[in-house]
């Protein structure tokens, strides 16, 4: 539980961080005094840097005299002591233009996206497609394509269109295929393809038979998870979609070889970056610091990210870089982000 703080204290945690933030050097008391000219002789600086020190905010790097802010630093910061900033017209042009080419598919809009986030915060734009979850299935078709296969076309409200094959053992009769079309949809529309899934075995148990029609349904009994856990395509199809990580490997957090090693070992690791975004699914604005993370290899890194919407699906956009960032820059350039992508999308 954070230790509250005096107004003084905040005064000078508040200025401790934008000057780190800005230079990526330990601050220092005179340069805190100079800086931000507090009526605050520098003893007494140094002095409530010592008591923040104490409290768990401030840290010391190896000797120096000054110090660099923790996790849990930042975390009072963008939470009570952070002033947004106004996104200017020329990123926002930048941002527009970027995104709004020809029309192009979802994934292509969240590759531009990751890219121009990238290249405004100079950290690392990343992205994961909407889930098809919870995408309402709107009507399915079935249609023969050889004596051993079916098509399964699956038109969901979200306006994607998936095709899955189903096998089957012998040619089936089109009108025992158009039997079991009817069936299907009457008791699967409007249901999320998460419902479906878990539920498509009560909902048909009482229509399958020994009949041609009754085969076809226990075969979609059996085979649900398979035929209705529809994945993302494109670029999105991995989970993630990363801008470049150059701006951000320039970051003098990754000067050293082993701190480089360190950040190309993340973005290798598509499934470790998609299980931290897929945490933020569907919740807005959200910033994750440092140890927060839940797995260890992101605690170097904050995470900013975004929700945007696609009818009634939803993804997530932001930037990964280091815990010392222009946080109130990179918060209000990624919800600017998010928003103009919800709109293109619609």
């Amino acid at each position: 539980m954070p230790k509250s703080l005096t107004q003084r204290e905040r005064q000078v945690l508040e200025a401790v961080i934008e000057t780190y933030v800005e230079t990526a050097e330990p601050a220092g008391s005179r340069t805190i005094s100079k800086r931000f000219g507090m009526a605050l002789s520098s003893a007494t600086i140094r002095n409530t840097m010592s008591d923040l020190e104490e409290k768990g905010y401030l840290y010391h790097p190896h000797t120096s005299a000054g110090r660099i802010p923790t996790d849990l630093a930042y975390r009072v910061y963008v939470d009570s002591l952070m002033r947004l900033r106004q996104v200017s017209a020329s990123e926002s042009d930048q941002i527009r233009e970027e995104l709004t080419g020809e029309r192009t598919a979802v994934d292509r809009i969240l590759e531009r996206a990751a890219q121009v986030l990238g290249v405004l915060t100079k950290e690392l734009g990343v992205a994961v497609g909407p889930s098809l979850d919870d995408a309402v299935l709107e009507r399915l078709e079935l249609l023969q394509v050889s004596s051993e296969r079916l098509l399964l076309v699956l038109s969901l409200k979200s306006g994607v269109v998936r095709t899955i094959f189903v096998e089957v053992t012998s040619r089936m009769a089109a009108e025992a295929i158009a039997q079991v079309a009817v069936v299907l949809n009457e008791r699967l529309g409007g249901l999320t393809l998460r419902q479906i899934r878990s539920t498509l075995s009560d909902r048909l148990r009482d229509a399958a038979s020994d009949s041609p029609s009754g085969e076809l349904l226990n075969i979609f009994i059996q085979e649900a998870d398979e035929l209705f856990d529809v994945p993302a395509t494109g670029a999105a199809a991995a989970g993630v979609v990363l801008g470049s990580a150059q701006l951000l490997a320039g970051q003098p957090e990754f000067a050293t070889k082993e701190r480089l090693q360190g950040l190309l070992a993340v973005t290798e690791r598509r499934d470790l970056l998609r299980e931290a975004l897929a945490k933020q699914l569907g919740h807005g604005l959200t910033i994750t610091i440092g140890g927060e993370h839940q797995d260890s290899r992101l605690s170097p890194f904050t995470l900013v990210t975004a929700s945007y919407r696609l009818g009634a699906l939803s993804g997530v956009i932001g930037v990964l870089g280091p815990t010392r960032m222009p946080y109130d820059k990179i918060v209000a350039l990624v919800d600017h982000t998010s928003r103009l992508v919800g709109e293109l999308l619609e």
